[in-house]
């Protein structure tokens, strides 16, 4: 299907990877109206046809248009990908509601649980828009910069419904930046949200420069718990061990394009977390996923203790050091048992 002959998207959210994706699409020769919420940024990108903050050295094809205006962006459009922070994901709903046609449909972008409640995203969409919301989920292993530059990528799009599944995976899918489908929705958003706290884990080792073996066994072990955690709230162990799931745990621990595994290494070498955030520039979400995660493992009686532990270190309630001898102090089970 050629990209201009499908109708235009709207990608709500200008930060990095909303850029990113909308990069992509329109180089496929998709219109894409990219909105934020700020209002001087949307007029640099304006001015400028790129993204000076968040992703620059990209120029805007003339199939970009961005905007500060909620109503156009949402003007004849069928989809939406909504690429916001997991703080603003709720609210943008909400100013998204009495603007959109009453049958948009949903793809979420954000990586993040709801800052208010815990909720998932989807559950958030249901809430706000309507339970007839159709919903996709878009996740991976993808580093915006490298999607915006044309190097491969494989994702996931994961939907419950067919006719979105299809729709999105042709809107997606090339030899650069390959879809692999699934209609597992719980379980490619848990991954998409436990994977940034076992990063925060992993980089605090790497600062502590406690060793590649460490690392190795953080993620591995952190893998176990993304899938208690996951199949505990309905979704499929097979996802957690494809690209939703360890795919993106490997790239977010292992490589310093990651913010939540950079805001790790700066706490693993001692020092403060607000300037370390601030040096970083963007939102984290890790940070307050850890939260949130540790809230979700003691309601559903789910056993993560790396998780548990890195909430602990950023909330000031134990050492980086501490926290990583009583890791190594607890008892062992058998590992098929995970």
């Amino acid at each position: 299907m050629e990209g201009s002959q499908l109708k235009p998207i709207t990608i709500l959210g200008a930060g990095s990877w909303g850029t990113a994706l909308a990069l992509y699409l329109a180089r496929r020769g998709q219109t894409v109206k990219m909105w934020s919420v700020e209002i001087p940024e949307i007029a640099a990108m304006l001015a400028e046809r790129t993204n000076s903050r968040y992703l620059p050295g990209f120029h805007f094809p003339d199939q970009i248009q961005p905007t500060a205006n909620l109503a156009e962006a949402a003007k004849e459009i069928d989809d939406v990908i909504v690429a916001v922070p997991s703080i603003g994901f709720r609210e943008t709903l909400i100013m998204l509601k009495p603007l959109a046609d009453k049958n948009i449909r949903v793809t979420c972008a954000t990586k993040g649980l709801d800052t208010d409640t815990g909720q998932l995203l989807h559950e958030i969409v249901s809430e706000i828009l309507g339970k007839e919301t159709k919903f996709a989920v878009l996740s991976g292993p993808s580093f915006a910069r490298e999607v915006a530059a044309g190097l491969p990528s494989a994702v996931v799009i994961a939907s419950r419904d067919n006719k979105l599944l299809t729709d999105m995976t042709k809107r997606f899918n090339s030899s650069i930046f390959r879809i692999y489908p699934s209609d597992d929705v719980i379980g490619v958003e848990i991954g998409g949200v436990v994977k940034n706290v076992i990063a925060l884990a992993t980089g605090i080792s790497d600062g502590m420069e406690l060793g590649a073996n460490a690392r190795s066994a953080l993620i591995t072990r952190g893998l176990a718990e993304m899938m208690r955690l996951g199949v505990a709230l309905g979704g499929k162990e097979k996802t957690f061990i494809g690209l939703a799931g360890m795919g993106d745990l490997i790239l977010t621990c292992t490589d310093n394009q990651s913010r939540n595994r950079r805001l790790g290494l700066s706490i693993g070498k001692g020092h403060d977390i607000q300037e370390a955030e601030k040096e970083i520039g963007q939102v984290v979400e890790g940070k307050r996923n850890a939260e949130l995660v540790s809230m979700l493992a003691e309601q559903h009686n789910v056993e993560m203790p790396i998780c548990g532990m890195v909430w602990e270190i950023l909330q000031g309630k134990i050492s980086a050091k501490k926290a990583v001898e009583q890791l190594l102090s607890r008892a062992t089970e058998s590992e098929v048992s995970t």
